[in-house]
């Protein structure tokens, strides 16, 4: 299985913003779509804000395959549910700290618990 190299995974940590393109039905990557990201450990996970019913979200876990981009790294990758509520608390503690700059108005929603079940580990393809 491909791994983030540490240049990578510091570039992403590094910027607020990602963008996510699941594939469609055609094999070619759907309109990227723009959401925060958060590292844990040697993993980068993203949530989708409206949930399991979060149109990106539902063409992520159809194909779980797609492209990203952040911070200069382009890849594609593969979506992997992540269920494990020990990874959940971690996350929810890295998006609370990378995003604290930002109003709680922004913050919460991606660590409610609709959130908390479409997290999604991306790993490189």
């Amino acid at each position: 299985m491909a791994t983030w190299t540490k240049d990578e995974l510091n570039k992403i940590e590094h910027t607020d913003e990602l963008r996510i393109a699941p594939l469609g039905g055609d094999d070619t990557p759907s309109e990227p779509t723009t959401v925060w990201v958060v590292r844990d450990g040697d993993d980068l996970h993203v949530r989708a804000v409206r949930g399991r019913h979060g149109i990106w979200y539902r063409a992520a876990t159809a194909r779980h395959a797609g492209h990203i981009s952040s911070g200069g790294v382009d890849k594609d990758v593969t979506f992997v549910e992540e269920d494990d509520p020990a990874v959940n608390d971690r996350i929810d503690n890295a998006y609370r700290s990378k995003y604290a700059h930002y109003s709680r108005t922004y913050v919460d929603p991606v660590v409610a618990d609709d959130a908390r079940d479409a997290t999604l580990r991306l790993v490189p393809r």
